[in-house]
């Protein structure tokens, strides 16, 4: 099985959610980023600071 990450915004977080279950067939996990990670992390579909990370492990 293969281990998917998506770093997204507030704004992004449905079409993550909505990618990993269309990819993996899986209930995806749901985390907020961390205070370190913020600082350089992107949303995955546009340049605003992710705020989630969906994944399916």
């Amino acid at each position: 099985m293969t281990h998917l990450r998506i770093f997204c915004c507030k704004e992004h977080v449905e079409l993550a959610l909505d990618v990993l279950i269309d990819e993996t067939e899986e209930v995806p996990l749901l985390k907020t980023v961390d205070n370190q990670q913020e600082l350089s992390t992107k949303c995955e579909y546009c340049d605003e600071p992710a705020i989630y990370l969906v994944e399916n492990k």
